[in-house]
């Protein structure tokens, strides 16, 4: 991106434009560094623009942290919308087996295809406790609404494959998911010592935690348990 030629924008059209590479060079930085580490500074020299000119397209750092989250979770979704089977016909269920079984089966696809978007995984373990700072009401507004259409779009996804887990537990499935990778993503992240320590200690190494599996494991029993809550239910499961 350095060089680029960003003299100012006259149509939105133009606009539109220079706020795709500001994106596009912040998804790359990330690819190199943590959220935590990225700076408006550096992003700057990398688009060739001087700071108070990226301020012109983004109001801040986390502001344009924020738009790139929603359209990292967009692309993730629109990807699991591929991957998962599709409804057969005669079912109306997307896959074979128990609700269990499929539940399971939906866990593995969920955990596997996070783990290869690390840079999802980092904005979102960053979300609530910068992401969401340093913006303005109408930013942080505009994020929660792409963030409620996209979980419509979740909760789809997932209702596609258990249907038996109705709106509102498909809803604190998502809930589990996003809070899950949060936590778990930074822990599974070991620092240079961590690593030499796991290096010479076995005992040590045992402790390492897999991201993949902890999230597959999570997503499995919270679908377990959210159907067994559904079915003990006194007058059933809530299908509204």
């Amino acid at each position: 991106m350095q060089g680029v030629d960003f003299k100012r924008a006259h149509t939105e059209e133009q606009r539109s434009e220079r706020r795709r590479q500001i994106l596009d060079a912040t998804a790359v930085m990330l690819t190199e560094m943590p959220v935590a580490k990225l700076s408006l500074n550096e992003l700057s020299r990398r688009v060739g623009l001087a700071k108070s000119n990226v301020l012109r397209y983004f109001e801040s750092r986390e502001a344009i942290l924020l738009e790139l989250l929603d359209a990292e979770s967009r692309e993730w979704l629109a990807e699991l919308d591929q991957v998962l089977p599709p409804v057969a016909a005669a079912s109306g269920i997307a896959g074979f087996g128990s609700p269990r079984e499929r539940g399971d089966r939906l866990a593995a696809v969920i955990a596997e295809t996070v783990s290869r978007r690390p840079v999802l995984c980092d904005l979102w373990s960053a979300q609530a406790t910068v992401l969401e700072h340093n913006v303005s009401a109408a930013v942080a507004l505009e994020y929660k609404r792409a963030t409620g259409r996209a979980l419509v779009l979740q909760v789809g996804l997932i209702r596609r494959c258990v249907p038996e887990l109705g709106p509102h537990d498909a809803t604190r499935l998502v809930a589990t998911i996003v809070l899950t990778i949060a936590a778990a993503w930074p822990a599974c992240q070991p620092s240079e010592a961590l690593r030499a320590a796991y290096a010479a200690d076995p005992e040590v190494a045992a402790m390492q935690v897999d991201f993949t599996d902890l999230l597959r494991q999570t997503i499995a029993v919270s679908v377990s348990g959210l159907l067994v809550r559904g079915e003990n239910l006194p007058f059933g499961p809530l299908r509204s």
